[in-house]
């Protein structure tokens, strides 16, 4: 016997300026219903969960609610305010017993303030308070992004847990695979239902886009049939047969409408650069700390050339600091770190520290300025290479701040492949992306023939692209061994029991308590917080300058032009690599310092 729905759309439509985004959604959620959203970059999957809150109300169509439902909604961006995280926490009407153990659960502390957190942060306090108020229907918009894997592994066994019905829009494969037990499948402005879970989807997809291309094909065959028919029939001509006339032009329109309801593509391609040495990196006896922090100690590593480098880890366990060492653009405590012959770097950073808020779309592709972008040694517009990854030209003149999440990442993605690179730098790169988009740049690095390090949480994309693996625990130990993450794992099941005890804090006894006195919280010193505001202003600043620099001595008649210049731009390229690496480690150090005053 079928239950009623929690939630269920009929027949839903949604204009979008003057295309249709819905036509004719049907939708149902019932109790313990755990589903996928999916669908291509553009198909309106965010915009579908906020017409399910009541955010967005439809042109046509209806919306059911059970009566008396309770449900939450943990959008891309979620915002955190109050004075704590369990004031945040409470505000859906949480007991505070109930915020205090799924902020525990999460590994937060209740009374740490709302402001100054990190985006894994913001991500597992939005997570916490959802589940503290144990809605009937929990809806989740890339839940994943901002995790580290062990954060993803106790969403997932929450949700495994939980009574209430589940929808989630994620790019996540190994997650939607282990939580979802259906698929909503968002195609052509209407819902596909598969009562499977997200781990036999792909097959079933796959069988579904072959009968379409098929149907397509017939399709096209028998609008040429019908047009050699129409126009050579003397029928046709002398009595203008009106039937077959409007038969015609339907089989048009419905040739039209598949054409632009089919998403378009990315065209992502990758000049490596020269094959440079054979030897790319070496690392000898690498030690870092930041305090009582430590990043690296004695740590030895050799990268050749062809090699894909996987580096995984909590949150804060020095991932990134890591590479920097790695590159040479963080200096070690002690050790070296030896950069072979040849090497041409692109580096997709994870802070995307490159964008600047109010630059626009047209500047982040063009940095020296013009209207064309260097493409594989070729000028190309940026018009229509900006085209090439799905942005429309009436975008170009946005700021880059009205972009989406996946929107900026594409924009890093066109600035980074547009050089030639032989070394390619990749500091989660999955993060807002659609599987679409995710396939296609899997399948470029796949066939990429350069030396690739590759900084990530999601576990199928390192288990698909990675040759060896590079974990750090967060205590100071590293460990490398071949293959993947499941490669590592099994390998090495222990080693990162710390890591997995941390980040699972067990929840507190569930009994009330009183809130906490509070407490008058320790801070940096004038001098010290001046300095961080100071670090923070060079890190934005002058990684732009190093760019300006790198591409006037890339300029091969420079130093026949003028040696003189050429040597002044060399020796401030070296000068102003060593301000910007000085300005991360007193970032880093008096960030440490911060959070241990704050206690």
């Amino acid at each position: 016997m079928s239950r009623p729905p929690l939630i269920a759309l009929r027949e839903a439509r949604l204009q979008d300026g003057p295309a249709p985004l819905f036509d004719g959604v049907d939708l149902a959620l019932e109790p313990r219903a755990r589903a996928a959203l999916v669908g291509r970059n553009g198909a309106g999957k965010s915009t579908l969960m906020r017409v399910l809150t009541g955010e967005v109300q439809l042109d046509t169509g209806e919306r059911f609610l059970q009566p008396g439902l309770k449900s939450t909604h943990v959008p891309q961006e979620p915002e955190i305010q109050g004075d704590n995280l369990r004031d945040y926490a409470c505000q859906g009407g949480a007991a505070a017993w109930e915020a205090d153990a799924q902020l525990a659960r999460f590994g937060l502390d209740p009374e740490k303030g709302c402001t100054g957190l990190s985006g894994g942060e913001i991500r597992r306090a939005a997570l916490a308070r959802a589940f503290a108020e144990a809605p009937d229907l929990l809806l989740l918009d890339e839940p994943t992004n901002h995790l580290d894997i062990f954060a993803i592994e106790t969403l997932e066994e929450a949700l495994l847990e939980m009574k209430g019905a589940l929808l989630v829009v994620s790019h996540d494969r190994a997650f939607l695979g282990r939580v979802t037990n259906r698929t909503f499948w968002l195609a052509h402005r209407k819902v596909r239902v598969f009562d499977q879970g997200f781990a036999k989807f792909e097959a079933y997809a796959e069988q579904v886009e072959a009968e379409e291309a098929a149907a397509f094909q017939r399709l096209s065959k028998a609008i040429a049939r019908e047009t050699e028919t129409f126009y050579r029939s003397i029928t046709a001509r002398r009595t203008r047969n009106e039937g077959r006339a409007r038969q015609l032009a339907a089989m048009r329109q419905q040739k039209a409408a598949l054409i632009r309801d089919s998403s378009k593509t990315m065209t992502l391609e990758m000049e490596t650069g020269g094959l440079g040495g054979k030897r790319v990196i070496e690392a000898k006896g690498l030690s870092k700390r930041f305090g009582d922090k430590i990043i690296a100690e004695a740590f030895s590593l050799r990268v050749l050339r062809g090699d894909r480098l996987a580096v995984v880890g909590p949150n804060g366990a020095g991932k990134t600091t890591l590479v920097k060492m790695l590159l040479g653009e963080l200096a070690p405590d002690a050790g070296e770190a030896i950069l072979g012959t040849g090497l041409a770097c692109a580096y997709l950073d994870q802070a995307r520290a490159e964008l600047r808020a109010e630059m626009t779309l047209w500047d982040a592709l063009t940095p020296l300025g013009g209207d064309s972008v260097l493409v594989r040694g070729q000028p190309m517009h940026v018009a229509a290479f900006a085209k090439s990854f799905l942005f429309r030209e009436s975008q170009l003149r946005q700021p880059v701040s009205t972009l989406s999440g996946g929107e900026r990442n594409r924009l890093l993605l066109a600035r980074a492949l547009a050089r030639p690179a032989n070394l390619l730098v990749l500091d989660e790169p999955t993060n807002d992306l659609d599987m679409e988009t995710l396939d296609l740049l899997e399948g470029l690095l796949a066939d990429y023939d350069g030396t690739l390090i590759l900084v990530s949480h999601d576990r199928d994309f390192i288990d698909r692209l990675a040759t060896s693996t590079l974990a750090l625990d967060g205590t100071g130990r590293a460990q490398e061994c071949p293959g993947g993450w499941s490669d590592f794992l099994r390998q090495n099941p222990d080693f990162f029991t710390a890591a997995r005890r941390e980040s699972r804090t067990s929840p507190p006894p569930m009994v009330a308590k009183a809130p906490p006195a509070k407490r008058e919280t320790a801070k940096l010193s004038y001098k010290d917080q001046r300095r961080l505001s100071e670090a923070e202003a060079e890190m934005e600043a002058l990684p732009r300058e190093i760019e300006g620099l790198e591409s006037r001595l890339a300029d091969p008649t420079l130093f026949q032009r003028d040696p003189k210049a050429f040597q002044t731009a060399l020796d401030t390229l070296a000068e102003v690599r060593t301000r910007l690496a000085r300005a991360e480690e007193d970032w880093l150090s008096l960030e440490e310092k911060r959070a241990a005053l704050a206690g």
